[in-house]
């Protein structure tokens, strides 16, 4: 009897053991598959994406800035895995540790068809913090900033410190956008938490072509 009573605790430790063996293993197995999605997602490989995510790799997944599979996608410009992982049920709208977004990643980076599929996918155009049109206007590409407008972006929709994408236009120097927003209708005179205008952005920038445009718009 005594004999018995000590075999079935022992058993129990064993199962215990390899059952924590088996976690670590799995726990690795998933870390690694983990750095694979993340190199799949940065060339765009869509069939090994797919694989690794039926491996158990999970479709939203953040890294330690927050920054989602979605999200590194779209920063990449990596179009394929978009559309695979949208498929796959990523939340559209995760946003990372700073505020930033799938879609704010692709209108920072150029990408205009990504930020297509996201918009028709019903990713929000507006949003607390910094906005994807404030991101569109940091790169000055019309394309994104029209299609952006399209789908809802509000024009004078103000961001941190109470910036529109007017003045980041005009900040960042991107003489065709800052007239893009005017003729948008874009509040020449909206003014910033600072008290600064479009045209007091201008002035800093010493860009006379943005410095006339803002002026004849009636900036003050």
């Amino acid at each position: 009897m005594f004999v018995t009573a000590t075999k079935q605790p022992l058993k129990m430790q064993l199962r215990c053991l390899l059952l924590l063996i088996g976690l670590s293993v799995h726990g690795v197995v998933l870390a690694g598959a983990l750095e694979d999605t993340l190199s799949a997602i940065k060339r765009d490989d869509a069939p090994t994406t797919m694989r690794l995510l039926a491996r158990g790799v999970d479709v939203d997944t953040v890294d330690t800035q927050g920054i989602s599979l979605l999200a590194l996608a779209a920063r990449e410009g990596s179009l394929t895995v978009c559309r695979l992982l949208l498929n796959a049920g990523a939340k559209i709208d995760s946003a990372n540790l700073v505020g930033e977004n799938a879609l704010m990643l692709a209108a920072l980076h150029g990408h205009l068809e990504i930020v297509r599929l996201l918009l028709v996918a019903g990713a929000a155009t507006e949003k607390d913090g910094w906005k994807p049109l404030i991101y569109a206007a940091v790169k000055g590409d019309i394309r994104i900033a029209r299609l952006l407008l399209a789908f809802g972006a509000m024009v004078d929709g103000a961001g941190v410190n109470g910036l529109t994408a007017l003045m980041m236009a005009v900040r960042e120097g991107h003489t065709e956008l800052v007239a893009f927003f005017l003729k948008s209708g874009a509040n020449v005179n909206a003014v910033s938490d600072a008290g600064i205008t479009a045209l007091g952005f201008a002035q800093k920038t010493v860009n006379k072509d943005i410095v006339e445009l803002i002026t004849k718009a009636g900036g003050k």
